[in-house]
């Protein structure tokens, strides 16, 4: 299989190396030439600096790892090409031109896989069957908190030139750390309104810091969320409070905790021997295979995707204008 890979950045090293483990030897790269990453991993590869020359090449299957507002600009024309997608999470930082995506994949005939990489962790995983099985009762509230200290994310380079701060390349907290929206959507399902308050003081950014997200599901659930790139030490957990108990994840562990009421004891969900952060990705990397080859559905599909950008749009419209923002 040839697969172009759009971005030569962290992630776009790690699919790259990811998808070499995985026994493919065929690729393309679309490169900007402003990573600051050594080159070693890449020599001997085809580069190309348009989409147009790259998709000459045939790749099967594109991986987007460039910033988030310039997804579009690979996706569009590589679905119209017929190719099989893995887009970094999020999907863009607008709906502006979505629909445009939605009508190249009819158009090509692939798929589209949406990198929210925790929907792979075991952890989460157990938390869902616990709460399909009506482990804890009726859920009745949810809070996720993840903080981390952006500066130090990529030492070799400078934090304030990097996507994740800058607005025109689809940056700020609320943008990159959305994972905790998607996962509680895929447990909870969808969200009917939010509230939400921002702040920029602590790094003085141009994008948004910190964010506190008030969320209320369709299945009655109510949310707290909050994201920041402030916090040192990191804390990334999730609790959610039931009729029937309790059930707490975090993210330094990797492990979940279920309390049952009837029972009065914790249950614990199991790990892989020697787990660590990038078997979510190679998790995540099996499933694009899969999908490539029209063996799967995505697990997080364009729809999935989709919700999430208008839960980030409408946080950022209830912090501007201070209102609750209701959901279709």
């Amino acid at each position: 299989m040839k697969t172009l890979i759009a971005g030569f950045g962290s992630i776009g090293r790690r699919h790259l190396n990811n998808l070499r483990a995985l026994g493919e030897t065929d690729f393309i790269l679309l490169r900007s030439h402003h990573s600051t990453l050594p080159e070693d991993d890449i020599k001997g590869l085809p580069v190309e600096s348009s989409i147009e020359a790259a998709l000459a090449h045939k790749p099967q299957a594109v991986v987007i790892a460039n910033p988030s507002s310039l997804h579009l600009d690979v996706a569009i024309p590589a679905a119209k090409a017929g190719c099989s997608i893995l887009m970094e999470k999020p999907v863009s930082h607008s709906m502006d031109r979505i629909d445009e995506l939605q009508s190249a994949l009819k158009q090509g005939g692939g798929q589209l896989l949406v990198g929210y990489q925790f929907r792979f962790h075991p952890g989460l995983r157990q938390i869902k069957a616990w709460l399909d099985e009506g482990a804890i009762g009726r859920p009745v509230s949810s809070r996720a908190h993840w903080g981390e200290y952006m500066p130090g994310w990529h030492p070799w380079e400078d934090y304030r030139k990097s996507y994740a701060a800058r607005v025109d390349l689809g940056g700020g907290v609320v943008n990159t750390l959305c994972h905790p929206l998607d996962y509680q959507r895929w447990l909870f399902g969808k969200v009917e309104s939010l509230y939400a308050e921002t702040s920029n003081f602590a790094l003085g950014l141009e994008v948004e810091d910190t964010a506190e997200i008030a969320l209320q599901f369709k299945n009655g659930v109510i949310s707290s969320t909050h994201v920041d790139y402030v916090q040192r030490p990191g804390q990334h957990t999730l609790q959610i409070n039931g009729t029937l108990g309790t059930i707490t994840w975090d993210n330094a562990t990797g492990i979940g905790k279920c309390y049952r009421a009837e029972t009065a004891q914790w249950q614990e969900s199991t790990l892989p021997a020697g787990f660590e952060r990038n078997f979510l990705f190679m998790d995540e990397s099996r499933h694009f295979l899969e999908v490539v080859n029209n063996k799967v559905t995505p697990i997080c599909s364009l729809d999935d995707g989709i919700a999430a950008i208008k839960l980030t749009e409408a946080i950022h419209r209830s912090a501007r204008t201070g209102q609750k923002m209701q959901l279709n």
